[in-house]
């Protein structure tokens, strides 16, 4: 992992956040892109002036945030960029390269029912860069005890558990999988390969309505330090990503969280 991108809103755990951002990828010593979209929507050339008070402003804004926070030597590059929000994420990560995308429940939303904000649920729900959801205030420490909950082990995308392999490795952690029978269960889905199987320590198997369901019966049997799923059209939160916001009564972690970008 050498490329880590993370996107800044104005909420008051942007300091927090940053500085779990630093310490993980110190672990891995990757570079860190610290950066914020801002738009502009007005009649051409009326504006230009503007334009550039709210770039400078920006800019300003994230130096100081990174001022506040303890960099441990993490090269850290502050960015400022102009567009819609997540066709100018997905074209920094790939100018970048970027290997995850780090993201905070809240970037702008201030309401205390709200686990993904808008603009985080946006970037969780339409992007294809692997993310980890890290909760507001949540001090670094190296996971040692991951649950990856799945609905389906079949995997045909090359290179889908790189995220999972990677965090695994570096902090030897044991990942055990869940795997979870919903009403959209094929035959073949629980049939475990043997790249997983080389990831994996533990496989439980369970019958319930939704993933999250599953996680919720196995959480505690488990106690995990960091949660994996998979992003997917029927994934761990299809319908709840619908309007992009996510409330904490549909889902909620206290605990990071690793969204894979699909394995099919």
């Amino acid at each position: 992992m050498k490329n880590i991108l993370v996107p800044v809103g104005s909420s008051k755990n942007a300091i927090s956040h940053l500085q779990y951002a630093v310490d993980f990828a110190e672990a891995f010593g990757a570079k860190l892109f610290v950066v914020q979209v801002y738009n502009v929507y007005t009649k051409a050339g009326t504006m230009i002036k503007v334009d550039q008070i709210i770039e400078r402003e920006s800019k300003a804004f994230l130096v100081d945030l990174v001022s506040k926070i303890d960099t441990k030597g993490v090269e850290v590059i502050v960015k400022t960029l102009k567009g819609k929000l997540i066709d100018t994420l997905d074209l920094a990560c790939k100018a970048a390269d970027v290997d995850l995308v780090l993201v905070e429940p809240r970037t702008n939303s201030i309401k205390d029912g709200v686990y993904l904000g808008k603009t985080s649920g946006k970037i969780i729900k339409q992007m294809n860069v692997p993310a980890l959801i890290v909760p507001e205030g949540y001090k670094f420490t190296p996971p040692s005890n991951i649950l990856m909950a799945i609905k389906s082990a079949i995997i045909k995308k090359k290179g889908s558990l790189k995220p999972l392999k990677e965090v695994k490795d570096k902090f030897k952690a044991t990942v055990n999988l869940l795997l979870v029978k919903t009403t959209y269960h094929n035959k073949g889905d629980f049939d475990v390969n043997k790249e997983l199987k080389t990831v994996v320590s533990k496989v439980t198997k369970t019958e319930n309505a939704t993933t999250f369901q599953g996680v919720l019966l196995h959480f505690e049997s488990h106690k995990p330090d960091m949660l994996c799923v998979v992003r997917r059209k029927r994934g761990f939160f299809a319908k709840k990503w619908e309007n992009n916001t996510i409330l904490k009564k549909d889902f909620h972690s206290h605990i990071p969280v690793l969204v894979l970008s699909g394995l099919k």
